[in-house]
């Protein structure tokens, strides 16, 4: 598989030693489920250019047995991009290093936080946090098959493994293996009673000890995630923590983003209108369109581009009415452009 020349951007990245990639993103869009597709992060594109984007899980076996392209497919402009994978086979998980290699991600991420039930019965997410050991397999056997960079995400801890000492044991035993960088969710995660929703916001934020675990381990990359709203709020957090990583909000309020590149990465380009951006995803969509595919798979996404603005909420009904029907592509943008103010 090929894709495109990479963009000159992403040329100097390819210059950068592996292990020097991961300091130059004090910023990134957390992996999530039906969300960060291959459209979303497109579409994340015309905001912020620098900021570190995420796919979405993607198991073992589906890569290993699956349609790859229709998987790990994106566009050079989607970069830098890290490929989030979910399972616990070291042998495997070496396999979908190579793979990922060769497709030409920036960094392979190791799911060690998703507490749902579906993830927890192939033994992997949020449960592996009681296996520091068999992490540690999983991420030396992936460092040995790539030069990519491996990171892990993971909770602050789960279930009654939920003291500050659990963690530490957790990133203790993980980084001897050859991890050098950790994105941890300032949460807890119960893996029964609450489902994945609920573990996102009813576990209380333990920021503090996110802010210790970078002071006892100064070597290691620790990234911050977790109820952050605003791009204030992460740039705090810049005091404490090497990097911030922003899930739900980004999604919701992706527009937040727009000052991302001048405020995060020191980029004086021009900040983009949500006009601007909107229009941007014209031809992409046009170019996507076809009997079997609907625009909305792409205009979902862009739905809370005008949250909080006037007329945003004529904007979400005509996407959303318009984008589902067969055969509809750009020109619903530029219509429902015509709707606004």
């Amino acid at each position: 598989m090929s894709h495109p020349p990479a963009s000159t951007a992403n040329q100097t990245l390819a210059l950068l030693e592996p292990g020097q990639r991961r300091q130059n993103f004090p910023l990134s869009v957390a992996p999530m489920m039906d969300r960060t597709d291959r459209h979303y992060r497109y579409f994340m594109r015309q905001i912020t250019r620098k900021t570190l984007l995420y796919t979405e899980m993607i198991t073992v076996p589906a890569i290993l047995n699956g349609d790859r392209p229709h998987l790990l497919d994106f566009s050079p402009l989607e970069k830098p991009l890290v490929l989030q994978i979910g399972g616990d086979d070291p042998q495997g998980l070496a396999e979908c290093a190579r793979i990922a290699e060769d497709w030409d991600y920036d960094e392979i991420n190791l799911n060690v936080g998703c507490p749902s039930s579906r993830v927890q019965s192939g033994n992997f997410g949020a449960c592996l946090m009681a296996e520091p050991d068999r992490v540690a397999r999983a991420v030396e056997a992936m460092a040995t098959a790539t030069k990519l960079p491996i990171s892990v995400k993971h909770r602050i801890g789960i279930d009654d493994l939920d003291q500050y000492e659990d963690m530490v044991r957790f990133v203790d035993i993980v980084s001897s293996a050859g991890c050098q960088y950790f994105s941890v969710h300032a949460r807890k995660a119960w893996l029964q009673g609450l489902d994945p929703k609920q573990n996102r916001t009813v576990p209380p934020l333990r920021y503090g000890d996110v802010h210790r675990l970078k002071q006892e381990f100064p070597h290691l990359f620790i990234e911050i995630n977790g109820g952050f709203l605003t791009l204030d709020q992460a740039k705090t957090q810049l005091n404490d923590v090497d990097a911030v990583m922003i899930g739900r909000a980004a999604y919701d309020e992706p527009f937040i983003f727009s000052t991302a590149d001048r405020d995060f990465f020191g980029d004086d380009s021009p900040i983009p209108t949500r006009r601007e951006v909107a229009e941007a995803m014209i031809p992409y969509i046009n170019d996507k369109i076809g009997p079997e595919f609907k625009g909305h798979r792409i205009m979902r996404h862009m739905l809370q581009l005008f949250s909080g603005q006037p007329g945003s909420r004529r904007w979400r009904r005509h996407l959303t009415e318009q984008g589902c029907r067969v055969g509809n592509g750009g020109e619903v943008i530029s219509q429902a452009l015509d709707l606004m103010p």
